[in-house]
Protein backbone atom coordinates (compact mmCIF):
# COMPACT_ATOMS: atom_id res chain seq x y z
CA UNK A 1 0.00 0.00 0.00
CA UNK A 2 1.27 3.19 -1.09
CA UNK A 3 2.47 5.68 2.06
CA UNK A 4 0.47 8.78 2.15
CA UNK A 5 3.41 11.62 1.20
CA UNK A 6 3.17 15.05 3.44
CA UNK A 7 3.32 17.91 1.18
CA UNK A 8 5.83 20.60 1.79
CA UNK A 9 5.91 24.11 0.53
CA UNK A 10 10.04 26.07 0.99
CA UNK A 11 9.37 29.26 1.30
CA UNK A 12 12.69 30.97 1.04
CA UNK A 13 15.91 29.04 -0.78
CA UNK A 14 18.88 30.23 0.91
CA UNK A 15 22.10 28.05 2.03
CA UNK A 16 19.45 27.10 4.89
CA UNK A 17 16.00 26.82 2.68
CA UNK A 18 18.00 24.43 0.44
CA UNK A 19 19.44 22.46 3.19
CA UNK A 20 16.21 21.63 4.26
CA UNK A 21 14.19 21.41 1.07
CA UNK A 22 17.31 18.54 0.10
CA UNK A 23 16.25 16.42 3.33
CA UNK A 24 12.64 16.37 2.54
CA UNK A 25 13.32 15.57 -1.14
CA UNK A 26 15.30 13.11 -0.29
CA UNK A 27 12.65 11.43 2.14
CA UNK A 28 9.92 9.08 0.53
CA UNK A 29 7.41 10.48 3.36
CA UNK A 30 7.58 13.91 1.72
CA UNK A 31 6.85 15.68 -1.27
CA UNK A 32 7.83 19.24 -2.25
CA UNK A 33 4.68 21.25 -3.72
CA UNK A 34 5.72 24.61 -4.13
CA UNK A 35 8.81 26.48 -3.57
CA UNK A 36 8.74 30.69 -2.99
CA UNK A 37 12.26 32.55 -3.32
CA UNK A 38 12.72 36.18 -4.56
CA UNK A 39 16.03 35.66 -6.18
CA UNK A 40 15.82 36.43 -9.91
CA UNK A 41 18.19 34.20 -10.50
CA UNK A 42 16.40 31.12 -9.39
CA UNK A 43 12.74 31.71 -10.99
CA UNK A 44 11.15 29.23 -13.10
CA UNK A 45 14.03 26.75 -11.98
CA UNK A 46 13.36 23.31 -11.06
CA UNK A 47 13.75 23.42 -7.09
CA UNK A 48 15.09 19.81 -7.68
CA UNK A 49 18.35 21.51 -9.59
CA UNK A 50 18.13 25.14 -7.30
CA UNK A 51 18.85 23.06 -4.20
CA UNK A 52 21.93 20.62 -5.82
CA UNK A 53 19.89 17.42 -6.89
CA UNK A 54 21.07 16.00 -10.14
CA UNK A 55 17.65 15.71 -11.10
CA UNK A 56 14.30 17.52 -11.36
CA UNK A 57 11.35 17.68 -8.95
CA UNK A 58 8.60 18.57 -11.42
CA UNK A 59 8.01 22.53 -9.27
CA UNK A 60 9.28 25.44 -10.27
CA UNK A 61 10.62 28.17 -7.76
CA UNK A 62 8.40 31.43 -8.29
CA UNK A 63 8.66 34.97 -6.15
CA UNK A 64 4.43 35.15 -6.03
CA UNK A 65 3.75 33.98 -2.69
CA UNK A 66 0.41 34.76 -2.76
CA UNK A 67 0.12 32.32 -5.75
CA UNK A 68 2.35 29.32 -4.22
CA UNK A 69 0.04 29.30 -1.14
CA UNK A 70 -3.01 29.00 -2.60
CA UNK A 71 -1.80 24.89 -3.18
CA UNK A 72 -2.69 22.45 -0.49
CA UNK A 73 0.35 21.68 1.87
CA UNK A 74 0.25 20.70 5.06
CA UNK A 75 3.16 22.60 6.04
CA UNK A 76 5.02 25.07 4.64
CA UNK A 77 9.14 25.65 5.91
CA UNK A 78 10.07 28.93 5.67
CA UNK A 79 13.87 30.40 6.17
CA UNK A 80 13.88 34.12 4.67
CA UNK A 81 15.43 35.78 8.08
CA UNK A 82 16.56 36.15 11.97
CA UNK A 83 14.31 39.27 13.17
CA UNK A 84 10.42 38.52 14.20
CA UNK A 85 9.53 41.66 13.17
CA UNK A 86 11.16 41.54 9.57
CA UNK A 87 9.22 38.08 9.07
CA UNK A 88 6.04 38.80 10.93
CA UNK A 89 4.24 39.76 7.58
CA UNK A 90 5.18 36.73 5.91
CA UNK A 91 4.21 34.25 8.83
CA UNK A 92 0.70 36.10 8.68
CA UNK A 93 0.63 35.65 5.25
CA UNK A 94 1.10 32.06 5.36
CA UNK A 95 -1.35 31.62 8.49
CA UNK A 96 -4.27 32.74 6.62
CA UNK A 97 -3.63 30.17 4.32
CA UNK A 98 -4.13 27.45 6.53
CA UNK A 99 -0.64 25.99 6.72
CA UNK A 100 1.31 24.85 9.62
CA UNK A 101 5.13 26.56 9.73
CA UNK A 102 8.28 25.59 10.52
CA UNK A 103 10.72 28.06 10.42
CA UNK A 104 14.37 28.78 11.17
CA UNK A 105 13.50 32.33 12.37
CA UNK A 106 15.87 32.44 15.69
CA UNK A 107 13.62 34.92 17.05
CA UNK A 108 10.93 33.01 16.91
CA UNK A 109 12.09 30.24 19.10
CA UNK A 110 10.67 31.38 21.79
CA UNK A 111 8.66 33.91 20.10
CA UNK A 112 6.99 35.02 23.62
CA UNK A 113 10.25 37.17 24.35
CA UNK A 114 8.58 39.36 21.80
CA UNK A 115 5.31 40.00 23.77
CA UNK A 116 2.83 42.01 21.26
CA UNK A 117 4.05 40.04 17.99
CA UNK A 118 4.27 36.35 19.76
CA UNK A 119 0.19 37.51 20.66
CA UNK A 120 -0.78 38.27 17.32
CA UNK A 121 0.78 34.78 15.64
CA UNK A 122 -0.10 32.73 18.40
CA UNK A 123 -3.75 34.20 17.94
CA UNK A 124 -3.91 33.94 14.00
CA UNK A 125 -2.53 30.28 14.08
CA UNK A 126 -5.65 29.39 16.61
CA UNK A 127 -7.77 30.89 14.41
CA UNK A 128 -6.29 28.48 11.37
CA UNK A 129 -6.07 26.05 13.51
CA UNK A 130 -2.86 25.57 12.43
CA UNK A 131 0.70 25.27 14.52
CA UNK A 132 3.94 27.63 14.28
CA UNK A 133 7.55 26.75 15.19
CA UNK A 134 10.70 28.18 15.50
CA UNK A 135 13.73 25.97 15.46
CA UNK A 136 17.49 25.08 14.59
CA UNK A 137 20.56 23.94 16.17
CA UNK A 138 21.00 27.54 18.29
CA UNK A 139 18.81 28.74 18.91
CA UNK A 140 16.00 25.73 18.76
CA UNK A 141 18.31 22.47 20.54
CA UNK A 142 21.84 22.68 21.40
CA UNK A 143 21.40 25.85 24.00
CA UNK A 144 18.11 25.26 25.20
CA UNK A 145 16.22 22.02 24.02
CA UNK A 146 18.60 19.66 24.87
CA UNK A 147 19.97 21.19 28.19
CA UNK A 148 16.09 20.96 29.45
CA UNK A 149 15.85 17.45 28.58
CA UNK A 150 19.01 16.38 30.66
CA UNK A 151 17.10 18.53 33.73
CA UNK A 152 14.50 15.55 33.59
CA UNK A 153 17.45 13.72 35.10
CA UNK A 154 17.90 15.86 37.97
CA UNK A 155 15.91 16.02 41.29
CA UNK A 156 16.42 19.75 41.54
CA UNK A 157 18.67 22.31 39.66
CA UNK A 158 20.25 25.16 40.73
CA UNK A 159 22.02 26.46 37.37
CA UNK A 160 22.19 25.60 33.80
CA UNK A 161 25.75 26.17 31.96
CA UNK A 162 26.19 25.64 27.86
CA UNK A 163 28.98 25.90 26.04
CA UNK A 164 29.07 25.95 22.01
CA UNK A 165 32.05 26.60 20.10
CA UNK A 166 31.69 26.88 16.46
CA UNK A 167 34.13 25.91 13.37
CA UNK A 168 33.15 28.51 11.02
CA UNK A 169 35.80 28.07 8.69
CA UNK A 170 33.69 25.68 6.45
CA UNK A 171 30.49 27.10 7.18
CA UNK A 172 28.51 29.33 4.47
CA UNK A 173 29.95 32.44 3.68
CA UNK A 174 26.66 34.43 4.57
CA UNK A 175 27.14 33.47 8.23
CA UNK A 176 31.51 34.28 7.87
CA UNK A 177 30.19 37.69 7.38
CA UNK A 178 27.47 37.49 9.85
CA UNK A 179 30.41 36.99 12.65
CA UNK A 180 32.46 39.68 11.25
CA UNK A 181 35.39 37.25 10.03
CA UNK A 182 38.10 39.61 8.36
CA UNK A 183 37.19 43.03 9.72
CA UNK A 184 39.35 44.83 12.09
CA UNK A 185 38.60 45.41 15.54
CA UNK A 186 37.19 48.65 15.19
CA UNK A 187 34.81 47.87 12.38
CA UNK A 188 33.80 44.48 14.50
CA UNK A 189 32.75 46.90 17.73
CA UNK A 190 31.04 49.83 15.65
CA UNK A 191 28.89 47.00 13.98
CA UNK A 192 28.07 44.93 16.79
CA UNK A 193 26.81 48.55 18.47
CA UNK A 194 24.31 48.59 15.87
CA UNK A 195 23.61 44.98 16.20
CA UNK A 196 24.88 44.46 13.08
CA UNK A 197 27.33 41.17 13.96
CA UNK A 198 26.19 39.09 16.39
CA UNK A 199 24.56 35.60 16.34
CA UNK A 200 20.87 36.16 16.83
CA UNK A 201 18.79 33.74 19.31
CA UNK A 202 21.00 33.39 22.71
CA UNK A 203 18.37 35.60 24.75
CA UNK A 204 15.54 33.64 23.33
CA UNK A 205 17.15 30.51 24.28
CA UNK A 206 17.72 31.90 28.01
CA UNK A 207 14.24 33.03 28.03
CA UNK A 208 13.10 29.69 26.85
CA UNK A 209 15.35 27.59 29.70
CA UNK A 210 13.88 29.55 32.10
CA UNK A 211 9.96 29.17 31.15
CA UNK A 212 10.65 25.62 31.25
CA UNK A 213 12.36 25.18 34.34
CA UNK A 214 9.48 27.85 35.36
CA UNK A 215 12.16 30.40 36.89
CA UNK A 216 11.36 34.16 36.71
CA UNK A 217 14.38 35.75 35.93
CA UNK A 218 15.17 38.82 37.34
CA UNK A 219 16.88 40.08 33.75
CA UNK A 220 18.70 38.76 30.69
CA UNK A 221 22.14 40.04 29.28
CA UNK A 222 24.19 39.50 26.53
CA UNK A 223 27.61 40.62 25.73
CA UNK A 224 29.78 40.26 22.68
CA UNK A 225 33.33 40.77 21.75
CA UNK A 226 35.47 39.65 18.40
CA UNK A 227 37.97 36.50 18.81
CA UNK A 228 40.75 37.94 17.19
CA UNK A 229 43.61 35.82 14.71
CA UNK A 230 46.77 34.98 16.17
CA UNK A 231 47.65 33.62 13.22
CA UNK A 232 47.17 33.95 8.94
CA UNK A 233 43.76 31.98 8.32
CA UNK A 234 41.76 30.97 5.38
CA UNK A 235 38.75 30.22 4.34
CA UNK A 236 37.32 29.21 1.36
CA UNK A 237 35.42 32.75 0.94
CA UNK A 238 38.10 34.80 3.04
CA UNK A 239 41.47 35.55 4.31
CA UNK A 240 42.21 36.30 7.98
CA UNK A 241 45.69 38.23 8.57
CA UNK A 242 46.62 38.26 12.45
CA UNK A 243 45.32 41.13 14.58
CA UNK A 244 41.88 41.18 12.28
CA UNK A 245 38.53 38.97 13.89
CA UNK A 246 37.99 35.59 13.15
CA UNK A 247 34.67 35.45 14.38
CA UNK A 248 32.41 36.46 17.73
CA UNK A 249 32.26 35.24 21.44
CA UNK A 250 28.95 35.90 22.76
CA UNK A 251 27.36 34.88 26.43
CA UNK A 252 23.75 35.64 27.27
CA UNK A 253 23.17 35.19 30.91
CA UNK A 254 19.59 34.73 33.09
CA UNK A 255 19.91 36.29 36.51
CA UNK A 256 17.55 35.56 39.56
CA UNK A 257 18.38 36.94 43.13
CA UNK A 258 21.83 38.62 41.89
CA UNK A 259 22.98 35.09 40.30
CA UNK A 260 23.38 33.45 36.50
CA UNK A 261 21.45 31.33 36.94
CA UNK A 262 21.60 30.66 32.71
CA UNK A 263 24.73 30.96 31.07
CA UNK A 264 24.93 30.22 27.45
CA UNK A 265 28.79 31.01 25.80
CA UNK A 266 28.77 30.90 22.32
CA UNK A 267 32.24 31.03 20.58
CA UNK A 268 31.79 30.99 16.56
CA UNK A 269 35.08 31.83 14.62
CA UNK A 270 36.73 30.42 11.21
CA UNK A 271 39.62 29.75 13.52
CA UNK A 272 37.77 27.83 16.54
CA UNK A 273 39.09 24.28 15.52
CA UNK A 274 36.75 21.24 16.70
CA UNK A 275 33.07 22.54 16.84
CA UNK A 276 32.30 21.22 20.58
CA UNK A 277 29.05 21.21 22.66
CA UNK A 278 29.05 21.04 26.46
CA UNK A 279 26.20 21.63 28.95
CA UNK A 280 26.67 21.02 32.60
CA UNK A 281 23.78 21.64 35.39
CA UNK A 282 24.23 21.88 38.72
CA UNK A 283 21.95 19.77 40.82
CA UNK A 284 21.00 16.73 41.97
CA UNK A 285 22.93 14.77 40.48
CA UNK A 286 25.52 17.08 38.64
CA UNK A 287 25.39 16.71 35.05
CA UNK A 288 28.54 17.34 32.64
CA UNK A 289 27.77 16.31 29.26
CA UNK A 290 29.98 16.85 25.97
CA UNK A 291 29.04 15.93 22.70
CA UNK A 292 30.88 16.61 18.98
CA UNK A 293 29.89 16.22 15.36
CA UNK A 294 26.48 18.97 15.53
CA UNK A 295 27.32 20.57 12.11
CA UNK A 296 25.09 23.98 12.20
CA UNK A 297 24.15 23.96 8.83
CA UNK A 298 23.47 20.20 8.03
CA UNK A 299 21.51 19.69 11.74
CA UNK A 300 19.50 22.53 11.56
CA UNK A 301 18.46 21.05 8.32
CA UNK A 302 17.84 17.88 10.13
CA UNK A 303 15.75 19.13 13.07
CA UNK A 304 13.64 21.68 11.14
CA UNK A 305 12.72 18.35 8.58
CA UNK A 306 12.28 15.86 11.80
CA UNK A 307 9.93 18.58 13.44
CA UNK A 308 7.73 18.76 10.70
CA UNK A 309 5.46 15.87 11.73
CA UNK A 310 5.21 16.60 15.29
CA UNK A 311 4.20 20.18 14.05
CA UNK A 312 1.42 18.88 11.93
CA UNK A 313 0.08 16.95 14.73
CA UNK A 314 0.11 19.42 17.31
CA UNK A 315 -2.67 21.25 18.70
CA UNK A 316 -2.70 24.65 17.16
CA UNK A 317 -1.11 27.84 17.97
CA UNK A 318 2.88 29.41 18.59
CA UNK A 319 5.19 26.53 19.57
CA UNK A 320 8.95 25.90 21.17
CA UNK A 321 10.55 22.95 21.31
CA UNK A 322 9.91 22.26 24.91
CA UNK A 323 6.07 22.33 23.66
CA UNK A 324 6.56 19.16 21.44
CA UNK A 325 7.40 15.53 22.04
CA UNK A 326 10.87 14.27 21.35
CA UNK A 327 12.25 15.07 18.04
CA UNK A 328 13.91 11.98 16.29
CA UNK A 329 14.65 10.94 12.55
CA UNK A 330 11.90 9.15 12.24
Amino acid sequence: MAVKKISVICFGLGPIGCGIARVVALRADFQIVGAIDIDPAKKNLDVGRVIGLERNLGVKVSDDAKKILKKKAEVVIHSTGSYLDKVEPQLAQILQTKHNIVSTCEELANAWSHGKIAARVDTLAQKNKVSVLGTGINPGFMMDTLPIMLTGLCQNVKSVRVSRVVDASERREPLQKKIGAGLSVEEFNARAAKKEIRHVGLAESVALVARALRWKLDKIEETIEPVIAQQLVRTEFTKVAPGRVTGVHQIGFGVKNNSRVIELDLQMSVDAGESIDEIWIDGTPEIHTVIHGVHGDLSTAAIAANSIRRVIAAPPGLLTMADLPIISVG
